[in-house]
């Protein structure tokens, strides 16, 4: 019988979480454009309704990463691993910041560019953190 240890529980909860910021992000840029045409009130809406999913999606990817990181002697780690999760630490942070500017940006540049970077950079977070899953 399969027994699921803390580590599976972890991994679950920050792929799950991960899921949530991204995909999310990834299913909006699909339907706002159709909302946004259809009902402009209804994209407000939408968007409040994810960030109270999302965010506190974010928060569990960021408990669930330290947790990680505590599991582990980062000293003892290849170099490439420690390049790659200091990376990793960096565009998870740009794309939190990216939604943040995506968030209280009043204008279409500061709105459009802040959502696409926030995606962009979780999707790059989501590679690299495959990347320390396999052992870089």
């Amino acid at each position: 019988m399969l027994n699921p240890t803390s580590e599976t529980w972890r991994l679950f909860l920050h792929v799950i979480a991960a899921s949530i910021w991204v995909g999310g992000q990834l299913v909006l840029a699909g339907i706002v454009p159709v909302v946004r045409s259809s009902n402009r009130e209804l994209l407000s809406s939408v968007a409040r309704q994810f960030a109270r999913l999302s965010w506190p999606a974010f928060i569990v990817i960021t408990l669930t990463g330290l947790w990680s990181i505590t599991e582990i002697n980062v000293g003892d780690m290849s170099t490439e691993y420690q390049i790659v999760l200091f990376v990793k630490l960096v565009t998870a942070g740009l794309s939190a910041t990216a939604a943040v500017v995506h968030t209280l940006g009043t204008s279409k540049a500061a709105k459009g560019v802040g959502g696409a970077m926030a995606l962009l950079f979780g999707l790059a977070t989501m590679f690299l953190g495959e990347l320390l899953q396999t052992g870089v």
